[in-house]
């Protein structure tokens, strides 16, 4: 069973507790290292990264206009259509979307 454990921020450099149900929940994701941050630290850093942890600004995606094979709406996708498979709206994407 994890006990909680004291860590050291590496960024401001105050202690926090890593908890035991944060370790179980770090165990089930598959992440094999501890918080380097502190909550807040974590969470400031974060923010100024737009949420996109490491690099910063993910770049706009380019988007392209095609029609639905099903519905028949123009729709806009991150792909560029080539025509030979059909291409649907999101809503009839969903609709017709096999788990």
């Amino acid at each position: 069973m994890a006990q909680d454990k004291t860590l050291t921020c590496r960024d401001c450099g105050v202690d926090f507790v890593f908890t035991a149900a944060e370790q179980e929940f770090y165990a089930e994701k598959g992440f094999t290292n501890e918080p380097g941050r502190c909550p807040d630290c974590r969470r400031a850093r974060k923010q100024n990264s737009g949420g996109f942890g490491r690099g910063g600004n993910r770049p706009q995606r380019e988007m392209h206009t095609a029609v639905c094979a099903a519905c028949g709406v123009e729709t806009q996708v991150p792909f560029r259509p080539s025509g030979d498979r059909p291409v649907y709206c999101s809503d009839c994407f969903n609709k017709n979307k096999r788990y």
